[in-house]
């Protein structure tokens, strides 16, 4: 492509008038092309934007990996790295906790490339507040503005378990339609066992109770206290936040038997775990 190599020649040669550096600039743009885009790329496709041999793209591709400002995916896609990652997190204010939640929300969704959701509690249960499509021809994802069932969902589970029973049971009972009170009584008990589980894990995870093939895991999102002394401003753990703090959002990761396999539940949650961290959400 000699048109769009002699754009880039005659930039280059502006740019070393004023001392730049060509193969710099050229990096940055391919990185822009990512930035841009906010979903991983083919190859061709980031070629054909920089208007560049496939090849010569290529090797640019490597060194952004190399200084971790790019990462290659499993199905060869190129996506955005761990240094952009914290870039933008460092630019990110730190009490707009709806764009940090997007940003980690977003971020997830390309590791797993599967459906996330952030839920926030209301006062009539959990509802789906912001949601982010995976990169597949098949929608999981619950429309925004759905309250979650607090019996059947993961997401209404993990907030069930977060706050008090006098506001949980009321909400509870009504999903279960059933007349008979005995029944209801063994169905509370045995859902307060499932709280004290979930509280000690501190996540939550169905496998097709809501969609058959599909699994969701949630986790709790626990803002870190502001206090006036700076030594005891630090990261609230799970137990300390069921204990002290109502549960206000939850991070929901859905995906299919295969993307997301319960046999791997735990090292995926520690991958959305460390995710959360950086963002100081968990």
């Amino acid at each position: 492509m000699p048109a769009a190599e002699n754009l880039i020649d005659k930039s280059a040669t502006t740019n070393k008038n004023q001392g730049g550096v060509q193969s710099l600039e050229i990096g940055l743009s391919i990185l822009d092309v990512l930035i841009d885009r906010n979903e991983p790329m083919m190859l061709k496709d980031i070629a054909e934007a920089m208007q560049m041999h496939p090849a010569k793209c290529h090797r640019y591709m490597v060194s952004l990996i190399r200084k971790n400002y790019a990462r290659q995916l499993n199905d060869g896609r190129y996506g955005l790295g761990i240094r952009v990652n914290a870039l933008s997190h460092n630019g990110v204010s730190s009490n707009n906790i709806l764009e940090r939640l997007t940003h980690a929300a977003n971020e997830i969704k390309d590791i797993f490339n599967c459906g996330v959701q952030i839920a926030k509690w209301f006062s009539e249960g959990p509802i789906i507040i912001q949601s982010v499509e995976p990169d597949s021809p098949i929608s999981i994802i619950t429309r925004i503005g759905s309250r979650m069932p607090l019996t059947t969902s993961a997401t209404g589970q993990l907030f069930a378990s977060y706050q008090s029973d006098a506001i949980i049971q009321p909400l509870v009972m009504a999903e279960w339609h059933t007349s008979d009170e005995t029944a209801k009584v063994e169905q509370w008990r045995n859902f307060t066992q499932l709280q004290a589980n979930i509280r000690t894990h501190g996540y939550a995870t169905v496998t097709g109770d809501m969609v058959m093939g599909i699994n969701a895991i949630t986790i709790p999102i626990i803002v870190p206290q502001q206090t006036d002394d700076i030594t005891s401003q630090s990261t609230v753990t799970v137990e300390s936040a069921t204990q002290s703090l109502p549960l206000e959002y939850a991070i929901t990761v859905i995906g299919t038997t295969e993307q997301l396999p319960m046999s791997e539940q735990h090292h995926v949650v520690e991958q959305i775990l460390a995710i959360a961290q950086r963002y100081q959400l968990a």
